[in-house]
């Protein structure tokens, strides 16, 4: 066992990482300002971004489930590995050699290391074998179907010979016990012991969004192989089937970027779609797309705006007809647009690649169906509309669908095309639409998704008792308080966040008023840009009298720091500095985004910005001054003239820190 990382190695490659490389890998992020990043917060189920990132500080916070940390949090939590994990990660990423406290080289690295470096060296094992003899069925295999050597590598496409222990005998030589290749997925055990889960398959790789493979996909090609068609690594501590998506790790810069994201039903057609220019497809592995699959894939595709593209592919057989309605089961979870697209003929990506070209494959993406009119489709295509009775039942049918539409510029729509479909008059078809499951809510059904333009099934911007949910702005998105120009800040987002009595602390609860909203600014200046502010301000700032509470500790811990013989202002030392349940309000000041201004701009801001709450004590000392001198005796020429000394010298302070 390696001892413990040294402090100095811990702090240096921190400092060489860029955090929103890593959390970009996972949340697709936008820009709130300068310095700040925005996206969907991984870690719980939200409709409007609260998760902000401050790459300059190596920062993250929540503001509508409480999450905050540094980069070594934010993988600790996301992938479930240890403090020490996170950081060996890391420091392989950048290529860092880390040193240790006993001098000795990492010897363990945690189970899950263990099971990644497993599958990762099976894989290598398996693209080595695709060019053995023996794996002629697989090249065989690939280019019938119209990839060649170039598109097997670009995938990762390997080979898994037709043995007992091959894989075994090779993982166990790299050091590898049998303990761990069954943890990891890679072995079976039989009467005859262990043996090798993939034998004589073709094996697609399948990684997580960062990139590192996490199991395989394997296709039955020998006649006498008896296993099932596709055999699929089973659920491991780092293969989970309901939240892996094969191909996302190639496809989620341009999911990103184009805001659209195809999903298709295997290996071969995200090969397809990817080789015909539609490089956004992926394809769930093993298993329906669901829920969790979501949750993945809207972080990616930067899902809170409405403007995206969810297209769904299914083959035009009865098995493609019940996929395409599983999947618009979950359809109201997107706040993007969904659609369908079947193929001509019912072929699948692949083989309409072949049949018909890379054109028709990206045709098939174009000339896609919006889901909600294939549901109607699909969903009348049961009834015999040439009788009266079979109308009645399919506008029964149907009319639930159509009331289900959340955005309500659509629903008269989709109503008008429901009368035209039955050939029934629109007033009975609207009245069986407002009388369906949903019809006959407060604007008719939005469940989640509003209209362009409105809100998003979010909460308003007054919660269950009243109060305003944030400074200035509706929670979940920041916005401009009218009075000082600051921030609003994002809170609980949505319904399905905790109420105001249950979520964690957010400065969005901190009173509303200028001179709380002027202590919080001035901290935010301090905690995020001090060596814009210079060390003269920051210690004029710390010895202001602060109204609330809260801050006033915030501001004590920044004082403590400026007190220490190492001066320099951190986030991680001023959390250090105040007690355990202030350090969450310490770090959604360092995140939280200061008005969108340019970097021309920024410098001006925050030292204008502490400066005011300097002032602002310096016209209280100036009200103190006054006061006394108004109740000193003049006849104390002594005292009376030292009161207005100490006024004309608080007035110069005042002009000089104005720049008067």
């Amino acid at each position: 066992m390696a001892g413990r990382i040294r402090q100095s190695d811990v702090d240096e490659v921190k400092a060489r990482t860029n955090i929103a490389d890593i959390v970009g890998e996972h949340v697709s992020l936008k820009s709130a300002g300068v310095g700040s990043l925005k996206g969907l917060c991984p870690f719980h189920d939200e409709r409007s971004p609260s998760f902000h990132v401050r790459p300059q500080l190596g920062y993250y916070h929540c503001f509508g489930c409480g999450e905050s940390g540094d980069v070594y949090t934010f993988l600790q939590r996301m992938d479930h590995v240890t403090f020490a994990e996170a950081v060996e990660r890391l420091a392989g990423r950048i290529g860092y050699e880390l040193h240790y406290e006993d001098g000795g080289p990492a010897t363990d690295h945690g189970n899950r290391a263990r099971l990644l470096a497993a599958n990762q060296a099976a894989w290598e094992f398996f693209v080595e074998r695709l060019s053995s003899p023996e794996a002629e069925p697989g090249r065989r295999f690939l280019g019938e179907r119209g990839f060649d050597a170039e598109a097997a590598r670009h995938f990762g496409v390997g080979f898994a010979p037709k043995s007992w222990d091959a894989l075994t005998n090779h993982l166990k030589g790299r050091g590898f016990s049998t303990e761990e290749l069954a943890a990891a997925g890679l072995v079976s055990q039989g009467d005859r012991g262990v043996y090798d889960r993939f034998r004589g398959r073709l094996i697609w790789p399948i990684r997580d969004v960062t990139g590192q493979t996490v199991g395989f996909g394997a296709r039955r090609l020998l006649d006498d192989d008896q296993g099932p068609k596709y055999l699929n690594t089973p659920e491991t501590a780092i293969y989970h089937k309901a939240q892996v998506l094969y191909g996302l790790d190639l496809a989620k810069r341009d999911i990103a970027k184009t805001r659209r994201v195809v999903l298709v039903e295997g290996y071969t057609d995200v090969m397809a779609c990817h080789l015909a220019g539609v490089t956004t497809a992926i394809a769930t592995s093993g298993t329906s797309f669901g829920v969790d699959h979501i949750k993945v894939l809207r972080r990616v595709l930067g899902d809170d705006s409405g403007v995206g593209e969810v297209v769904f592919t299914f083959d035009g057989d009865a098995a493609g007809q019940q996929a395409a309605m599983r999947a618009f089961a979950e359809e109201q979870r997107f706040a993007a647009q969904t659609y369908v697209a079947v193929a001509p003929d019912g072929l699948d990506p692949c083989d309409l690649r072949l049949a018909r070209g890379d054109a028709a494959v990206r045709a098939l993406v174009e000339t896609k169906t919006p889901m909600f009119e294939f549901v109607l489709r699909h969903t009348l295509s049961r009834y015999d509309l040439e009788t009266v009775e079979g109308r009645v039942s399919a506008l029964r049918a149907a009319a639930p669908v159509v009331a289900e539409i959340r955005d309500p510029a659509l629903r008269p729509g989709y109503t008008r095309e429901l009368a035209r479909m039955l050939g029934m008059e629109l007033a009975e078809v609207t009245r069986a639409v407002r009388a369906a499951p949903g019809g006959g809510r407060a604007g008719g059904g939005d469940r989640g998704r509003g209209a362009p333009g409105g809100n998003g099934g979010e909460r308003s911007n007054e919660g269950a008792s009243g109060r305003p949910g944030g400074p200035g702005s509706q929670r979940g998105e920041p916005g401009v308080s009218s009075a000082s120009g600051a921030p609003g800040f994002p809170g609980a987002g949505d319904g399905s966040e905790a109420d105001a009595a249950t979520r964690p602390f957010s400065i969005a609860d901190l009173p509303n008023d200028p001179s709380t909203r002027l202590e919080r600014d001035a901290l935010q200046a301090m905690l995020q840009y001090p060596d814009a502010v210079g060390d003269d301000l920051l210690r004029h700032a710390v010895d202001s009298r602060f109204g609330n509470a809260n801050l006033a500790v915030v501001r004590d811990g920044i004082a403590s720091v400026l007190a220490s013989p190492d001066a320099a202002v951190r986030v991680d030392r001023v959390v250090a500095e105040v007690p355990a349940p202030f350090a969450g309000i310490v770090r959604q000041l360092a995140v939280a985004p200061v008005p969108q201004r340019s970097e021309a701009e920024l410098a001006a801001y925050v030292s204008g910005v502490v400066s005011a709450l300097v002032d602002r004590e310096l016209l209280r000392q100036k009200s103190e001054l006054l006061g006394r001198l108004q109740r000193t005796d003049r006849n104390d020429t002594a005292t009376y003239a030292s009161l207005q000394r100490a006024l004309v010298e608080l007035e110069a302070e005042r002009r000089a820190l104005r720049g008067d």
